[in-house]
């Protein structure tokens, strides 16, 4: 099994080395998101809102959608061009076919959380302890690896990129207005604290609130792996052959 992880890994991270717009996309537009984020939180007055709290929250929404959105695409664009059928072909199993995608796409997670991280640094000037930024890394790293499996897991279900598009919202869009990143999930009704606790986005915040302003609940980011694993699974489950 190893040995097919490790080859799939490589395969993939050759195909990245030579699609340079697909690499330079997942990582100059975080930069440049988080850029316009501080133009804008620059040009408008908050009497009560404080950019800095909120810019935290909102980097890890933009390292799950990004990397979920793109990680979506690139793995539909690998079953029409008929990639995963000759793996399966191969001989290659399921997991092995996840896993290796998740290793390859890991660098390029890494890399990414690590540009979010410094862009909110630079751009919002933030005064937190260096082991805080470490932690906050972890959490955008970890972060990204479970869009990266929540996209592998969205693509199984579409046969061609243009299907891909009505799932972008269904996911983002609770992770938007449920996980806490805009207003507490303590002060939303217990139907929508119910749906929050769907989103990956939600524990991310979570951990993030108690890191940065003691304001959220540490404990929540174990439901990360947890969550990681299940997103997994399922991944690795709904794989198919062929359609």
């Amino acid at each position: 099994m190893l040995t097919q992880v490790f080859a799939i890994a490589v395969r993939v991270l050759r195909q990245l080395a030579h699609d340079r717009r697909f690499v330079a996309l997942s990582l100059i537009v975080p930069f440049f998101i988080i850029w316009m984020l501080n133009i804008f939180f620059d040009a408008v007055e908050f009497p009560v809102f404080r950019p800095k709290q909120f810019i935290v929250p909102a980097a890890a929404f933009i390292v799950h959608f990004l990397t979920y959105v793109l990680c979506a695409i690139v793995l539909v664009r690998e079953r029409t061009a008929q990639t995963l059928a000759r793996m399966f072909v191969n001989g290659y199993q399921r997991s092995s076919i996840i896993t290796g995608y998740i290793l390859a796409y890991s660098l390029l997670a890494t890399l990414q959380s690590l540009i979010v991280l410094i862009s909110i640094q630079v751009f919002f000037e933030l005064d937190y302890a260096p082991e805080t930024m470490l932690a906050i890394y972890g959490v955008f790293w970890l972060l990204a690896l479970i869009s990266i499996a929540l996209g592998i897991f969205v693509s199984n279900f579409a046969r061609n990129e243009g299907q891909v598009f009505p799932f972008i919202p269904l996911m983002t869009m609770p992770s938007v207005f449920f996980s806490g990143m805009i207003v507490p999930v303590s002060q939303m009704p217990d139907w929508a604290g119910f749906l929050s606790t769907f989103t990956p986005l939600y524990y991310a915040i979570e951990g993030l609130h108690a890191l940065t302003d003691n304001g959220g609940d540490l404990a929540m980011l174990w439901g990360l792996p947890p969550y990681g694993l299940i997103v997994l699974t399922l991944a690795t489950l709904t794989l198919r052959e062929q359609e």
